[in-house]
């Protein structure tokens, strides 16, 4: 059975971090961005008494390599293949956040014959929408203002406020936590080069660049399922929307009160879903080759 623990594999010359536990049908977690493999630490401890789990850090992003290159969703949907390749996996259900979302997408019209089901979390590429920080990044001097707020002096002040701030009663939801263990990450160029060619693939000052949409073929449709937070202040919950009138059979779940990491915020009931939907074998089978 494989192991919880990280380990590394070279692509194409660079190390990529990956988690590979339990065993059963595989399932591929892909994070968004400034996320890691760590974020789905407890869904995976929920799930792989049943499932193989499959959660890399992309490229970019956690303990993988941070080349200088291209961070578009294809390539991502590239390295994923490699690494399914890498693990003799052939088919696999996709789970992708936010970035990981696009790519999940980008995945299945590239590959569409290594995808059996597909999970969209606060997904990007389903519309122009997206929160003015992240357009922020797209402008001229964006790594020079990151460089400063992500020093480790301006964290530590910030810490020291928000220990201050929770002594007093305040407890940080999901969003903020996750959001400010990415934030941290920047500290270092190579980390900050990273997520500002990652955010510029997908995203310029005007919103989303890359839109999914039109490559959601219902022909080629499997079965889908959409799960968004109502109080998403990064991608708005109407998204999903866009998903539904491509795949017109998915399956939209929206978690009152939730903000844009819905699976953080309630993964017991995130859990579940997943376990149903995987386990629902009314969808027509996979014509075998040949």
């Amino acid at each position: 059975m494989p192991s919880t623990a990280s380990r590394t594999v070279e692509l194409h010359g660079q190390e990529l971090s990956y988690t590979d536990s339990g065993s059963g049908a595989p399932v591929l977690f892909i994070h968004g961005l400034l996320g890691t493999q760590r974020q789905w630490r407890r869904l995976i401890d929920e799930i792989d008494d049943t499932q193989r789990v499959i959660v890399p850090d992309l490229f970019g992003h956690g303990e993988s390599a941070k080349p200088m290159g291209d961070y578009s969703l294809g390539a991502h949907a590239a390295t994923l293949r490699d690494l399914l390749d890498h693990l003799e996996i052939e088919r696999v259900t996709l789970v992708g956040h936010s970035l990981g979302g696009g790519i999940t997408m980008q995945f299945h019209y590239l590959f569409p014959e290594r995808v059996d089901r597909v999970v969209l979390i606060a997904s990007g590429g389903l519309g122009r929408e997206v929160n003015p920080l992240l357009r922020s990044a797209t402008l001229p001097g964006a790594d020079q203002v990151l460089r400063i707020a992500a020093s480790t002096a301006v964290t530590s002040r910030a810490m020291a406020l928000s220990n201050g701030m929770r002594k007093v009663g305040w407890r940080p939801g999901s969003d903020i936590n996750a959001i400010w263990r990415g934030f941290t990450a920047l500290a270092d160029s190579e980390s900050r080069r990273a997520f500002l060619a990652t955010t510029r693939a997908v995203i310029d000052v005007g919103g989303q660049s890359i839109t999914a949409v039109g490559r959601l073929d219902p022909e080629n449709a499997v079965p889908t399922l959409v799960v968004w937070g109502s109080h998403d202040r990064i991608i708005p919950a109407w998204h999903a929307l866009s998903a539904q009138k491509a795949v017109p059979d998915c399956r939209v779940e929206v978690f009152e009160r939730a903000g844009h990491f819905p699976h953080l915020e309630d993964p017991d009931r995130f859990a579940l879903l997943l376990r149903e939907f995987i386990a629902d074998d009314s969808s027509p089978p996979v014509p075998e080759d040949g």
